[in-house]
């Protein structure tokens, strides 16, 4: 059994109409679903990704009246996002002022970016093809985002979360370097085929205090698995393995598996369909306010708590 890579990313912003801005305008991201949190439906669930929204290619948000992310350990601290080896110029050029140096970082060229609510981003330039990219952005096709990849999480200690990544979720270690801001080792974890889509790096950082989720944030990342079959199968690897989970949840776009590793980090496996134009046409996605069919019936009462985009 073998997860094939990251799925998505869920942060959380307590700005959704600066949040939709940045990521589709200065990022140039499509926005391919528009819909609500499924347990919170006072609050927008916003998905960005390439043009046809495709699965371990979209940065999703909660938007949520919340203080402030505090930083810190037991948390998910850096989203990677994967462009070609030829761009990374072109993007210091405009995100200039927002980010930082081209660095070399576990072998690649990258560039650290924080979106206007702290939201650590990292673009890696990583071998890729070019996928699909989407034609609405002003960003040339060949300079668009092209995925996620690596995610980093940040632990106290590396035994307990190594061992859930290689007993539980066959994860391989492959390689460790020193973290880029001088707060311990960074262990790189691969899946499925490997490759800076499908690596997830554990930053062991026992000096620092534990986090305190909030805007600016990462709530959880997901993991790619192939279809239904393929999630009955790790939620009963899981359970072999004593480890709690939420059991299946039908998210309608995908079917999910929430649990947490060791270090208190929220895990989901998510299937990579049947996707985000099962209930809208692809030309159009993201454009309106989707619901799942379960949710249809309180569009009304759900539309009038709901802020405008822009």
């Amino acid at each position: 059994m073998q997860l094939t890579g990251l799925h998505h990313l869920t942060a959380i912003t307590a700005d959704a109409p600066g949040n939709n801005r940045f990521y589709t305008q200065t990022l140039g991201l499509r926005r391919v679903k528009k819909t609500v949190n499924q347990d919170d439906t006072s609050a927008y669930h916003l998905f960005f990704a390439d043009g046809a929204g495709s699965p371990g290619t979209d940065i999703t948000f909660f938007d949520w009246p919340t203080a402030p992310e505090r930083r810190g350990t037991n948390a998910i601290t850096r989203t990677g996002l994967r462009v070609s080896e030829e761009s990374l110029d072109y993007w210091a050029d405009r995100l200039n002022g927002l980010a930082g140096p081209i660095t070399t970082l576990d072998g690649r060229a990258s560039l650290d970016v924080e979106d206007p609510e702290g939201q650590r981003l990292r673009l890696i330039a990583a071998p890729a093809p070019a996928g699909h990219p989407w034609e609405g952005s002003d960003i040339p096709a060949d300079h668009q985002i092209r995925g996620l990849g690596p995610i980093t999480i940040s632990v106290p200690d590396l035994a307990p979360t190594e061992a859930l990544l290689t007993q539980v979720m066959n994860m391989r270690r492959v390689r460790d370097y020193a973290s880029p801001d001088g707060q311990g080792q960074v262990h790189v974890f691969e899946m499925g085929e490997g490759g800076a889509a499908a690596e997830l790096h554990v930053a062991v950082q026992p000096g620092l205090p534990q986090a305190r989720q909030g805007a600016g944030g990462v709530h959880h990342v997901a993991f790619r698995v192939p279809d239904t079959a393929a999630l009955t199968a790790w939620t009963d690897r899981v359970a072999q393995f004593r480890v709690p989970s939420s059991g299946e949840v039908e998210r309608f776009y995908f079917r999910s598996l929430y649990f947490r590793e060791p270090g208190g980090n929220l895990f989901e496996l998510a299937t990579d369909g049947p996707g985000f134009d099962v209930d809208e046409p692809r030309e159009t996605m993201g454009e309106g306010l989707s619901l799942p069919p379960f949710l249809e019936g309180r569009r009304a009462q759900i539309e009038a708590g709901l802020k405008p985009l822009v």
